[in-house]
């Protein structure tokens, strides 16, 4: 199926072609003028140089061509020569009834699936999520549900840090606590107990504790980092801790991203790289890709278009150990070994653009991947508090993920409380539903790599650009089609829209396969949350200004009933693919 510019463009080619001009000046696009027309074309002035005519000339003979196109309803010629276009009901209700026909509403598959890894998780185990953690789960889920919806193959990744200092620290600080734990005996190889030693509570006191210490004891940090090697090099009673770290972590981060709706189809960690290491440094060096520097091995990723200085990537510090780009490199290895995909996207903090510029470059420098797999580095801004600076708490502290999505939907419930009377378990989900909308919402409509101030009030308001707001409409929507489905009314068939107010909102339908194009082309989350906002405030304009189910015309209302539910199944598809559902009322 075409999209509507796609068609409006091939009429206005076909009019320059008739006026003696190349059709590639016949270019449509929605007008930036909406209170003069609905499309507009500005070919003439970039033609007028090629022909050596006047602008406003040649747009008259191109609008002469048009004049008995049944596509538009009107075509004007303002100077110095653009082309206004409006268009006829007629055409947005045949598209439309073309759109509701379609997979997708007429938005096109890839011709060529692509198979893509999506890494959005990172956090460290043994840690709690915290608000830190945020953007990327969230964005990374969206990114890979548009991927989903265009045909690609698309494999999410948690890719969670186990392999670092945070593993030692723990060690460290629980031999503080409980040395007489078999774990610490280097003569007890096996046997340890089943139960872990700690829960996640504990880890969330454990962690903190420790490298807080680590900082003002430098004997701690010291034998912190020799447990950490030791580890990493397989001691036994220090590998049964960190088995008893996953196992604590991974229940209690499922848990806290499912509440977000977000989930992955790997929960691959850093340590799942280690068996690519070595072979994977051996063939830089056998490539004489590899030097020394101050004792470490490195590998030189400056290019000659390089307006900043670009740091060597480091392989393996002076004193043998490896680096996260260490890790991230044999990770890029066990991925194109394991999937082939043709690209890898990480979503990550923008603040760590130099250290991704450096693995891109060192991936494909040293050909541990092909040429062809795109390596893209999507970097988000901070989520901050009203003083502009990073989120915390009042005390100073960084909020735990699960303390903000209960205050979210604490407020939710506190706001339905004041004006329905429902059940309290059905209360709570819809505050859940409500709360993780206006919590997504308020980060997606961001573009990804801006930051943005955090507004508890804002974000929780059923008016304005929020979740809670498009969600409202989701459920009015619903609540309209069950009274019609109680009194017996059903749709016909879609008719050509009778005033302003539903001819906008045709119109706003209609630009849902284009839009989808341009978001999943730029992954881009934000443009769907743009226009689910305009979406529903021509729906509700239309609301507003036409009475629905007491319209008179029965073969009018009959058509509400056929471009409702179409409302409503776009803006439900656009919520899934930014991983919201609506509740059936609120």
């Amino acid at each position: 199926m075409e999209y509507v510019l796609e068609k409006l463009t091939q009429e206005m080619a076909a009019a320059f072609e008739k006026a003696g001009f190349q059709g590639s000046y016949g270019k449509v696009s929605l007008s930036n003028r909406p209170d003069l027309c609905e499309y507009q074309c500005n070919g003439a002035m970039a033609a007028a140089k090629e022909y050596h005519k006047a602008p406003f000339q040649i747009a008259e003979s191109v609008a002469q061509n048009l004049s008995e196109n049944s596509f538009f309803q009107d075509v004007s010629v303002v100077k110095p020569g653009f082309i206004n276009l409006n268009v006829t009901g007629e055409f947005l209700c045949e598209y439309l009834k073309g759109m509701s026909a379609e997979e997708h509403f007429g938005f096109k598959k890839k011709g060529a699936p692509k198979k893509v890894v999506i890494d959005y998780g990172g956090p460290n185990v043994a840690k709690p999520l915290h608000v830190g953690h945020l953007r990327s789960a969230i964005i990374g889920e969206s990114i890979k549900r548009m991927m989903r919806f265009a045909g690609d193959d698309v494999k999410g990744d948690v890719h969670l840090g186990d392999w670092g200092l945070q593993i030692g620290l723990i060690i460290m600080e629980l031999q503080r606590r409980k040395p007489d734990l078999p774990y610490f005996d280097p003569e007890i190889t096996d046997g340890y107990p089943e139960e872990p030693p700690f829960t996640m509570d504990d880890l969330s006191d454990i962690y903190p504790t420790a490298s807080a210490y680590s900082k003002e004891n430098e004997e701690f940090l010291l034998q912190a980092r020799e447990a950490t090697a030791q580890f990493q090099e397989g001691r036994p009673g220090y590998v049964a801790i960190w088995k008893h770290i996953i196992g604590v972590s991974i229940p209690d981060l499922r848990n806290n991203y499912e509440r977000l709706n977000v989930s992955f189809d790997w929960w691959k960690k850093e340590s799942d790289a280690k068996p690519y290491v070595e072979g994977m440094v051996k063939k830089m060096q056998d490539g004489g890709f590899t030097y020394e520097s101050e004792g470490a091995l490195v590998v030189d990723v400056t290019e000659e278009t390089d307006k900043k200085e670009i740091p060597p990537c480091i392989i393996i510090k002076s004193n043998g150990a490896t680096m996260y780009s260490t890790t991230d490199l044999a990770t890029i290895v066990e991925r194109v070994e394991s999937f082939d995909p043709n690209e890898i996207i990480y979503i990550v903090d923008k603040r760590q653009s130099m250290h991704f510029t450096q693995v891109f470059r060192t991936a494909k420098k040293t050909g541990l991947c092909r040429e062809d797999v795109d390596l893209t580095f999507i970097g988000f801004g901070t989520m901050n508090g009203k003083d502009g600076k990073p989120f915390k708490t009042r005390d100073g502290g960084v909020l735990r993920l699960q303390t903000l999505v209960d205050e979210i939907q604490e407020k939710i419930y506190e706001k339905i409380q004041e004006t329905r009377e429902y059940e309290e378990d059905e209360m709570r989900e819809i505050s859940r539903k409500v709360g993780v909308a206006a919590l997504k919402y308020a980060d997606l409509s961001n573009q990804a790599s801006k930051d943005y101030i955090f507004d508890l009030e804002r974000f929780t308001s059923f008016e304005g650009n929020t979740g809670p707001y498009i969600l409202y409409t989701v459920v009015r929507i619903k609540s309209i089609l069950e009274k019609a489905k109680a009194e017996g009314l059903e749709g016909k068939t879609l008719l050509a829209p009778a005033n302003a107010s539903e001819k906008k909102l045709y119109m706003a339908l209609t630009k849902f396969p284009e839009m989808m194009e341009s978001a999943y082309e730029d992954q881009a989350p934000h443009k769907i949350c743009q226009y689910m906002y305009e979406l529903c405030e021509q729906l509700n304009h239309f609301y507003h200004e036409n009475s629905i189910l007491k319209q008179e015309d029965e073969e009018r209302k009959a058509s509400y009933l056929v471009l409702l539910p179409l409302v409503k199944d776009v803006l439900v598809t656009c919520l899934d693919l930014l991983g919201m559902e609506a509740p059936d009322r609120m």
